[in-house]
């Protein structure tokens, strides 16, 4: 039989996210794939929280702080039509434009 010990200890703190809320109200999260039930927490809300008893397949956690949800920013930045249609600022070059590109230089 290939028993499985816990990924989480008791004592130890994570910062998780609520994905939902279980049949008896409290939140559930999830640590390396292991579930833990969070009292007093709504779904969606991001808590840091300490573990109070881990069982064979679920752990329980009490809330230590509520904390503020990551800010997602997307890999694609929004400019206005204003900032699109605007005049570009050219840098300037410390190369020469030459002709004679890949020739050797005698």
């Amino acid at each position: 039989m290939n028993e499985q010990s816990a990924p989480v200890k008791e004592g130890e703190s994570y910062e998780v996210e609520i994905s939902s809320i279980g049949e008896k109200g409290d939140g559930i999260a999830r640590v390396k794939g292991f579930v833990l039930f969070v009292r007093n927490v709504k779904k969606g809300e991001v808590v840091k929280v300490k573990i109070t008893k881990v069982l064979k397949n679920v752990g329980f956690a009490e809330v230590v702080q509520k904390l503020e949800r990551p800010v997602h920013r997307s890999k694609f930045e929004t400019v206005t039509a204003e900032e699109l249609n605007a005049p570009q600022e050219q840098e300037a070059s410390n190369y020469e434009d030459t002709e004679d590109f890949g020739e050797e230089n005698e």
